[in-house]
């Protein structure tokens, strides 16, 4: 049986190239020619007669390209509509993002990337620069850095030994009062080196234990088990958060938009839809100047990159003023109200991702 089935399988094959051979349109893809190009007179979709550019039935285009630059500009376009409207969004949410928002509200949608695909890709690219510069191992001490720190606590114990035996036998003040002062010093640099280390970093890892150990929630709670699972395999939990955030980063949204809506609360004017798009507009660039802030902190850049933080206020500021055309101090008030509220949603994010982490 199942070899009757592979000749009649092989007898349809054969046959489809022999019709291919004498009527090669007919049936199957198109032929391309040398550019890439495709012959058809009937849509590819839909089967409509074509009559110019695109099919007037399905909207699909006439000619499609069987080239890897034609893929490739597909894959772009897909993803962040890689053409004019990336260059016309990109500078208008760097540098007036209100303006944005309200045009992308009333309804200028195909000359801008729409906010959830921004979103989407900015993520991406986002997280791909947070696992570049470390990820779960930022948390792990490297090993070279320690083996340095090892040798200076070593040195430094060693000169101090010799100091304390030039103490014990010197007898004019002067020379006696900077050696007291050179072992106040190394004494002071051993407890930082001692610190990092361990020494005194393990008492407190034992001692935070301990308060875990003793809290007063019972071991059959989620909650417990939780706390028990990232205390026995910390890394993992750093990685299962890291995780989790990617994945459930849109959570970000229906977080932060209620909380745009108490900054308009009950207005008629501004309905949901406009603070989800302010919201998700907002939250893009943010996630965007956290990762260009972190580059630049961990390639050594660490003002500018803290000075580019600063910017998020003003761009809140300006994306408030001109979306829902408020005044200077209306925008202001808000903007202080929308900072402490990103805050408070970005700790429920953490939340809801630790919880997840720790099932």
């Amino acid at each position: 049986m199942a070899g009757d089935i592979g000749e009649s399988m092989a007898d349809i094959a054969i046959g489809s190239m022999a019709a291919r051979s004498v009527e090669p349109d007919a049936g199957g893809s198109p032929v391309a020619d040398a550019d890439g190009h495709t012959l058809e007179e009937a849509c590819l979709n839909c089967g409509t007669r074509l009559t110019g550019p695109h099919c007037h039935n399905c909207g699909q285009r006439a000619h499609v390209h069987r080239t890897l630059s034609a893929f490739f500009h597909d894959l772009l376009h897909g993803v962040l509509h890689f053409e004019g409207k990336t260059w016309r969004t990109l500078p208008l949410l760097l540098w007036k993002p209100g303006k944005l928002t309200r045009e992308y509200i009333d309804g200028r949608r195909a000359s801008y990337v729409s906010p959830i695909a921004l979103f989407l890709f900015v993520v991406f690219l986002s997280f791909a620069v947070f696992s570049l510069i470390g990820g779960s191992k930022a948390f792990e001490p490297e090993a070279d850095a320690l083996e340095q720190v090892k040798l200076a606590y070593a040195t430094n114990q060693a000169e101090l030994a010799e100091l304390q035996a030039d103490q014990a036998n010197e007898s004019d003040p002067q020379e006696l009062a900077e050696i007291e002062a050179r072992i106040a010093s190394l004494t002071e640099d051993q407890q930082g080196l001692q610190m990092v280390l361990g020494n005194i970093g393990d008492t407190f890892e034992r001692d935070f234990q301990q308060g875990f150990a003793e809290n007063p929630l019972p071991e059959s709670s989620a909650i417990a088990q939780s706390i028990d699972k990232v205390r026995a395999n910390p890394q993992l939990a750093i990685y299962k958060i890291q995780t989790n955030a990617y994945k459930f980063s849109w959570m970000l949204i229906p977080l932060s938009v209620p909380f745009v809506w108490l900054l308009f609360p009950f207005s008629r004017r501004f309905r949901g839809y406009d603070h989800t798009v302010f919201a998700t507009y907002s939250i893009t660039f943010m996630i965007a100047l956290a990762a260009i802030s972190s580059l630049l902190i961990f390639y050594g850049a660490g003002a500018v990159g803290g000075l580019l933080l600063l910017y998020a206020p003003w761009h809140m500021y300006r994306q408030l003023r001109g979306a829902y055309a408020l005044g200077r101090f209306g925008a202001l008030w808000r903007m202080l109200a929308l900072s402490l509220f990103a805050w408070i949603a970005i700790g429920l994010f953490l939340s809801l991702i630790g919880v997840m982490a720790g099932t």
